[in-house]
């Protein structure tokens, strides 16, 4: 979930689809002023955009912060933000980045180019431990900086005050989606250092909203930034989080007028009834997503070693039955790569559901017999119901799952240990890609850089020839090589499922349930980079 772009490389760096189309409101219609109330279980565990990595507080931080690059709204597609424009050499390896006129901090200081060698250098630092540092591997110094062995990125270079000259190690062709992250947003040095760790309670950005009350446990409130650099926005005057709200009940303050999003969705056990209620029905919002949730099989355990158990896994599914389960809010996934991103590939078939052939492979293998393993999944309905019924379906081929319910923290923590899940459902973890490009669902989820403790290719899964390939298709950054490029990564990922590492299990679609109250441009409720709302461009009808 993030952004890049500018006009002439725009062309070759948007590969894929737009989610949506953005069909802005007549100037008299939009409103501003006002206030919305968001709802959320869970307290935002930082706001700090080096160290934030979760759904939750990841469009929050898009609001505070700005990055070189972003996403027109709604939309997928990449177009310059704190950048007004840029420049690539002719051997892809230089970007030069003019910096837009005007822009401030909250605290009131102008932007310089010497803030984005300073945020960029930030989260490549070991010290900052910053989930976000590898995305940055392609810039010049990278490994001396991120092993804490240099001062600063040598690739990176304030030539004045207005302009960033950042030069890479080799061509990468997700560079400008890079500089979109939220990691790559920029951040005074000073209040950085005078909150240290704690800048993430106290966070200081160029957004479109400042931070204006934290109490912990209750509400989090953003006021709107009047000096912020894109005319007219944000819309609304203040934004409030509320936090410790249990979903049932934000979706009966909702219904009530108390509550303008219920930032955790609808609960699956009130959709079809919410969904299906006339008064609601001008209040759902559908969209597609970057998701695909899957079971991972940890082929660094038996007897998920072998591919033909793993390919068995795949083949005793049901997956149709599990979209039910979820009321139909998903597509049954095949690939690892969800259809809305490039190098989807339609003509692949993948494993379909067949447990007398599953039951075939198991005997092939020597477990005609069936086997025990365990199933790890994050303790949150409607996970626990996904992980029975697959539990169910494997129990028809002979393999018996314990179910391992746990905290989300906890099933993440399992996956990052070499020995310690043989499966996971990912449902409440899945992927949701940082950037519309399909290296996105490869490194961190599927790469050999990934398969490291701590690291979220919890099916450890590592083939070092397609590694090699995917490097090698990262670096066909000229605009020539695109579709090339695009069918390399086709390849590469139905090779991946040929190996059956995962059991992809569906395509998930997003649900936004706001009050009538609000408005904004197509997608914005949706908004596949800005999840799950873009804040900034969100009005309130009655405002006065």
């Amino acid at each position: 979930m993030k952004q890049w772009l500018l006009a002439g490389a725009a062309a070759f760096l948007l590969t894929g689809p737009v989610a949506m189309t953005v069909t802005s409101p007549a100037a008299a219609e939009v409103k501003q002023g006002g206030s919305m109330t968001v709802t959320y279980k869970d307290d935002v565990s930082t706001l700090d955009p080096a160290i934030g990595y979760d759904w939750q507080n990841w469009s929050m931080i898009k609001s505070l912060f700005d990055g070189l690059m972003d996403y027109k709204p709604g939309t997928t597609e990449l177009v310059p933000d704190l950048a007004e424009s840029y420049e690539i050499s002719d051997d892809g390896l230089t970007y030069t980045f003019k910096l837009r006129p005007g822009v401030k901090f909250h605290n009131g200081r102008a932007l310089t180019a010497q803030d984005v060698k300073y945020s960029l250098e930030r989260v490549v630092n070991p010290a900052t431990q910053s989930p976000g540092a590898g995305f940055f591997a392609a810039i010049k110094g990278f490994d001396a900086a991120s092993a804490g062995d240099a001062g600063g990125l040598e690739g990176v270079e304030a030539v004045d005050d207005a302009t960033v000259k950042i030069t890479l190690s080799r061509p990468d062709a997700t560079f400008l989606h890079v500089m979109a992250l939220n990691f790559a947003h920029v951040v005074p040095s000073e209040a950085v250092e005078e909150h240290g760790a704690d800048f993430g309670k106290h966070p200081v950005g160029t957004g479109a909203f400042k931070l204006a009350e934290w109490t912990l446990g209750q509400r989090v409130v953003f006021e709107r930034n009047q000096d912020y650099y894109h005319a007219g926005l944000p819309r609304l005057d203040q934004i409030v989080f509320e936090v410790g709200q249990e979903p049932i009940v934000a979706l009966l303050r909702l219904e009530r007028g108390e509550v303008d999003i219920a930032g955790d969705g609808i609960p699956p056990a009130k959709f079809l009834e919410t969904k299906n209620d006339p008064k609601f029905k001008d209040m759902i919002v559908e969209g597609s997503q970057l998701h695909t949730g899957y079971v991972t099989l940890n082929v660094k355990m038996k007897p998920f070693d072998d591919v033909k158990v793993r390919q068995a896994v795949n083949m005793a599914i049901n997956k149709d039955r599990i979209v039910r389960i979820i009321n139909g809010r998903a597509v049954p996934a095949n690939q690892p790569l969800p259809p809305l991103m490039p190098g989807y590939d339609e003509s692949y078939e993948g494993f379909a559901y067949d447990p007398e052939k599953a039951k075939a492979l198991l005997a092939e293998a020597g477990l005609a017999e069936g086997f025990e393993t365990e199933l790890f999944v994050a303790n949150t309905d409607p996970q626990p119901r996904i992980a029975q019924a697959i539990q169910q379906d494997l129990a028809q081929i002979g393999i018996k799952a314990e179910i391992k319910a746990l905290a989300q923290a906890n099933v993440i923590a399992a996956g990052g240990e070499e020995d310690q899940a043989p499966m996971i459902w990912s449902g409440g973890m899945a992927w949701i890609a940082d950037f519309p490009d399909p290296s996105n669902f490869y490194g961190p989820i599927l790469g050999c850089g990934g398969a490291v403790p701590g690291g979220w290719n919890w099916a450890w899964y590592c083939n070092a020839d397609l590694d090699a390939r995917a490097v090698k298709a990262d670096s066909m950054a000229d605009p020539s090589q695109a579709e090339a490029r695009i069918e390399e990564w086709k390849k590469i990922f139905t090779a991946i499922q040929d190996e059956a590492p995962w059991v992809p299990v569906f395509n998930e679609q997003r649900f936004t349930i706001r009050s009538d109250r609000l408005a904004g441009p197509e997608g914005i409720f949706v908004d596949p980079v800005h999840i799950p709302v873009h804040y900034d461009y969100v009005y309130a009808k009655d405002a006065q």
